[in-house]
């Protein structure tokens, strides 16, 4: 039998503080070899659409994962989201469908849970003022991420939009924190310890020139695409970089790739892993004056470290349908 679960399921099913251990279990488990996640191929769809199959496997869990992610910029102009995706999870024991799950959920709090894992380890121990450059849904889950692993005083916030702004503090009003609405991208960098880049910007919207020193970031929300990027060469140069994937980052990262095409960095800016810091394989902040920075692609094996969770917990209370997928 295969489990269906829709969107409203999963996040019924989904618990914060778990999501953040299992994904980064699952980053361990890529470094020391017990998982796999191969760089994810792209296809052309229509109006400029990229059709993306992530795929990864846990040898601990005996499951595999292949989500399709289709990245449609048309789709802004019908009323819908310019990212959807499905995951179809296999056991690699049987090879029997253990699930087909809406991606939506899963993906957003697994990607925060992903900066919440390198703040973790990247960030001073000190830091409690977090900024973040966009104020959408992807802004709300990783401030609520963030607070749960560190000290947090208040929120530098920058958004286009002024009720985009509004919205999120509705949605973070029950957490204890200041919220600041800063007057640009530089103000929310010059007041932060931490910064979260979380837009779909095409062009550098961060300048490596406003970095001080210690500084964090997590830069997240440009598109999987090559040629799209939040951050400036100049900004990758200043950093230790850490990448969820090597391979994915040097094949999908525009934040990556356009830094290196211009010269500012060279391929091997980019070689350590989250997980190889979190198994002590790899260094990640040497000195309290160090700038990190965490290029997050996103990966298959964070969705399936956190399908796991979800396909246990839906089978303990019932949740989703069971379909006979061979019938």
């Amino acid at each position: 039998m295969s489990l269906v679960l829709r969107h409203s399921e999963i996040s019924s099913l989904l618990d914060r503080t778990a999501v953040f251990g299992a994904v980064e279990r699952a980053l361990s488990e890529l470094s020391t070899g017990t998982a796999q996640n191969p760089a994810p191929s792209s296809m052309n769809a229509a109006e400029d659409g990229r059709i993306i199959p992530m795929a990864a496997q846990s040898g601990t869990a005996e499951l595999a994962v292949v989500k399709v992610l289709s990245d449609l910029p048309g789709n802004r102009a019908r009323g819908l989201p310019r990212q959807r995706s499905t995951m179809l999870v296999t056991s690699t024991h049987t090879g029997e469908c253990v699930a087909v799950l809406d991606g939506r959920a899963i993906t957003a709090i697994r990607t925060a849970a992903a900066s919440a894992v390198a703040t973790a380890h990247l960030a001073r121990a000190d830091s409690s003022v977090v900024g973040v450059i966009g104020a959408g849904n992807l802004a709300v889950e990783h401030v609520r991420a963030l607070y749960s692993i560190r000290d947090l005083e208040s929120v530098v916030v920058w958004s286009r939009s002024a009720d985009t702004v509004e919205r999120f503090r509705d949605n973070i009003a029950d957490l204890d924190l200041k919220i600041e609405h800063a007057v640009s991208v530089e103000d929310v960098v010059r007041q932060s310890d931490i910064v979260c880049t979380l837009t779909p910007s095409v062009e550098p919207i961060l300048f490596g020139q406003w970095l001080d020193a210690g500084t964090h970031l997590n830069v997240v929300g440009a598109a999987p695409r090559p040629g799209e990027r939040e951050v400036d060469g100049e900004a990758m140069a200043r950093s230790r970089v850490v990448v969820d994937s090597t391979a994915t980052a040097l094949s999908k990262s525009g934040d990556a790739l356009l830094a290196i095409a211009e010269g500012a960095v060279d391929h091997s800016h980019f070689d350590t892993e989250l997980g190889d810091v979190i198994t002590g394989q790899k260094t990640g902040r040497s000195t309290d004056a160090e700038i990190t920075l965490f290029d997050s692609t996103g990966i298959g094996l964070e969705d399936l470290a956190v399908a796991e969770m979800v396909i246990q917990r839906a089978h303990a209370t019932g949740e989703g349908t069971e379909i006979d997928l061979t019938s």
